[in-house]
């Protein structure tokens, strides 16, 4: 079982601030509330990464209105977008969250998803962090549409708007066939997290439907609502859980200039998508 958790966005109503032009994860204080870190400098390896939410009273926040089942959704990825790691820290009655995290040398940022109790919505606070060692970075995979992890694959269907939100439509399948039984996983049967390369602003993406609403199916797709906050490159990251384990989809998307015309019935059933990329099964 992978302990890489997901995140997804919630209901439309409750992130219509986060649309277009105000992406979260690029400070590290927002609303009075500020993301502190023990340790700014990490060596490489499974380190166990320990941190606090200061309050505007300047005191750790020990009260949280949980979102998607837990208290505090916890993204680590390093700049060049490689590492990326979802997880779910556990917090001691001092306010003091602790998580575990592979990390290999490089500059990383660390974002913290979190409802502090009585505020009024849910903030993205973001930090750096170095780990040291001899820092390889990798380039930046190719925009292909398809993501392979072991057996499985997935597709991406849709187009990332600049401003304006826009459909995408992630299809999973096993062995070339369609997954009709995606398990629910912290209140969804999917989870992204997308991410503008460059400065790793961190956008909230909105998932269409949920388990047990009567309508949405376990699969093989999986629909979310995006808005990108520029033009630009982002990388999209969806957990989706199968047979009792998480694993990651991995995407680089390009944003358009419009959206596509619908295309006609018979030449969509022929649509394709190629290429794959070096994805792999979070451990």
């Amino acid at each position: 079982m992978s302990n890489h958790a997901a995140h997804t966005g919630h209901d439309h109503a409750a992130h219509a601030h986060h649309g277009g032009g105000q992406p979260g994860g690029l400070s590290v204080s927002q609303h009075g509330y500020s993301l502190e870190l023990d340790a700014p400098i990490l060596s490489a390896g499974v380190r166990t990464v320990s941190f606090r939410v200061i309050g505007p009273d300047g005191a750790p926040v020990t009260a949280f209105t949980p979102e998607h089942e837990k208290e505090l959704h916890f993204i680590a990825v390093r700049r060049d977008t490689a590492g990326f790691q979802h997880v779910h820290p556990v917090r001691d009655e001092k306010g003091t969250w602790s998580t575990e995290l592979t990390l290999e040398p490089g500059d990383w940022r660390f974002f913290a998803d979190i409802h502090p109790a009585g505020h009024d919505g849910t903030m993205t606070l973001g930090i750096d962090a170095a780990v040291t060692g001899t820092y390889d970075p990798r380039p930046l995979p190719e925009a292909t549409g398809v993501a392979r992890i072991g057996a499985y694959t997935v597709a991406l269907d849709g187009v990332l708007l600049p401003g304006e939100a826009s459909r995408l439509t992630l299809t999973v399948s096993r062995d070339d066939r369609p997954v009709t039984d995606l398990e629910p996983y912290l209140a969804a049967y999917g989870h992204l997290v997308a991410l503008r390369v460059g400065d790793l602003a961190y956008l909230h993406v909105h998932p269409e439907g949920e388990p047990g609403d009567g309508v949405t199916a376990p699969g093989p797709e999986i629909a979310f609502m995006a808005v990108a906050p520029s033009a630009g490159t982002y990388r999209l990251f969806l957990d989706f859980q199968h047979d009792g384990v998480v694993r990651t989809a991995e995407f680089t998307l390009r944003t358009a200039e419009t959206a596509p015309a619908p295309a006609p019935a018979e030449q969509h059933h022929g649509h394709e998508h190629h290429g794959h990329g070096d994805h792999h099964a979070h451990h």
